[in-house]
């Protein structure tokens, strides 16, 4: 069914030498700073040989996050919410309660030193974890992240995002990650252009109708991930 849905045969992004990744969950909301600083150390250790692969999911209290390719213009209310500048890919960006954000750490050259096959894979992962609710994802060409269509009668078929996609690499270990909207205020998106694309919505699980929770939505977040990615195991989180 994944393969359908990106139209090309299943993406995957295994180890070569089968190792699994590390899997933490941090229960409380994590300061964003803080988040990058872990991030950059275990990435920095990943790379020199001292530290294995992790997937950390957390939230963050609400922000916004500037990626290397944002717009001044696409920050509609710069005092609402702090400000942090980023050196993942991407725009302008939302983070708060109700996402769950995946920062993914992982070693391309043991896997592939592909970035085209990198994000596509991460794409194929979110987009595996929505098909565990019936929700079809899908990628839009020249749009960043994972979108929805949302039909309702008598209107025009409209498309909302529902998860974005930001990354970068150092050494070939990855860091950033994706983020998922599980139930968000969204809200809190019209302090932004997001990502800038101002034609286009946000949605979520919860905004689709679905009443799902935090630990279902990890628990598709995973098994997706095994798929694509290998196996995991559990480890603590960064801080």
């Amino acid at each position: 069914m994944l393969a359908a849905k990106l139209n090309k045969p299943a993406l995957d992004f295994f180890r070569t030498d089968g190792r699994p990744a590390g899997w933490a969950v941090s229960p409380e909301p994590v300061p964003y700073e803080a988040a990058v600083a872990a991030m950059e150390a275990r990435a920095a250790a990943i790379a020199s040989g001292e530290a294995g692969e992790l997937v950390w999911l957390l939230e963050h209290p609400p922000l916004y996050t500037a990626g290397v390719s944002s717009k001044a213009g696409d920050l509609l209310a710069p005092d609402r919410f702090p400000v942090h500048q980023t050196g993942r890919g991407g725009q302008f960006t939302y983070h708060g309660p109700g996402q769950r954000v995946a920062y993914v750490m992982l070693d391309l050259t043991a896997r592939r030193r592909d970035v085209r096959a990198f994000v596509a894979s991460l794409e194929a992962w979110v987009i595996g974890a929505l098909d565990a609710f019936n929700v079809t994802g899908e990628i839009k060409d020249g749009r960043v992240g994972v979108w929805v269509e949302r039909r309702t009668p008598g209107l025009p078929p409209r498309e909302d995002k529902i998860a974005a996609i930001g990354v970068k690499l150092r050494k070939w270990v990855s860091f950033h990650g994706v983020s998922l909207n599980v139930e968000p205020d969204l809200e809190h998106f019209a302090g932004i252009v997001p990502c800038g694309i101002s034609a286009h919505g946000v949605t979520s699980l919860v905004d689709l109708g679905l009443p799902v929770t935090m630990d279902e939505a990890d628990a598709a977040l995973k098994a997706s991930f095994g798929r694509v990615f290998g196996g995991v195991e559990a480890a603590e989180a960064p801080i």
